[in-house]
């Protein structure tokens, strides 16, 4: 049976590689080669995964800076039946990436809205971590201040099941202490650089994680897997 074609008016969801190139479907390849035009988080970005499959395609800049602005002329494409796909760096639009603003109004505005499922660093590092699955909760990335962090944590101290956040290099440190100091006996499971070559996992409480790094300069971002007994 024959894909079926992309429907005019519609705003399409593409998941992209969150390190690996080889991690695209065939559906997320023939939706960035045949739809109106790509609307991409970082342009560049965008061109180096299109030519990599050798896409020759129009590339539209969509960021959290300018999605609202954006917004307005998506909705415009997609009242005179053009295709949209959009892309984030990585990953899922939508999921701690800009996208969330933009499917409100195209849905708001009766327009379709589909997704082309594929990577995503939350569904990649939690089957893996060892962690129970059965039941867990995405918070994404916490606030950078202080004081609403350890609010934001304490609100989630009631939130049963495995805790999965987004953290950067430069506040895992931070982070590992703040666990600690909610959640001191914790397991926890910090996974960097998915599926690209130094991929690696760590596995501790916050305070020999919060150690490890004492000592080591972190790299990459961070999925983080908090279970708390």
């Amino acid at each position: 049976m024959s894909p079926a074609p992309l429907q005019p008016g519609t705003l399409y969801l593409v998941a992209t590689p969150i390190g690996n190139l080889e991690d695209i479907t065939l559906r997320a390849l023939r939706t960035l080669r045949e739809c109106s035009v790509v609307a991409a988080e970082d342009t560049r970005r965008g061109r180096q995964l299109l030519r990599a499959h050798e896409i020759n395609q129009s590339l539209l800049s969509c960021h959290k800076f300018n999605e609202a602005k954006r917004s307005g002329e998506l909705l415009e494409r997609l009242t005179q039946g053009e295709t949209i796909a959009l892309i984030s760096d990585a990953g899922t639009p939508g999921i701690s990436d800009p996208g969330e603003r933009i499917v409100r109004a195209v849905l708001e505005a009766g327009h379709r809205v589909e997704s082309v499922p594929g990577p995503c660093a939350l569904a990649a590092a939690l089957p893996t971590s060892g962690l129970p699955t059965e039941e867990f909760h995405f918070a994404g990335f916490l606030p950078h201040k202080s004081g609403a962090r350890a609010r934001k944590l304490e609100a989630l101290d009631a939130v049963p099941g495995t805790l999965c956040l987004y953290e950067s290099p430069h506040r895992i440190g931070k982070l590992m202490r703040e666990l600690e100091a909610q959640w001191p006996e914790a397991r926890v499971v910090l996974a960097r650089e998915l599926t690209k070559k130094f991929e690696e996992y760590l596995r501790g409480t916050p305070e020999e994680l919060a150690a490890y790094y004492a000592e080591r300069k972190p790299k990459g971002e961070f999925v983080v897997l908090v279970h708390r007994a």
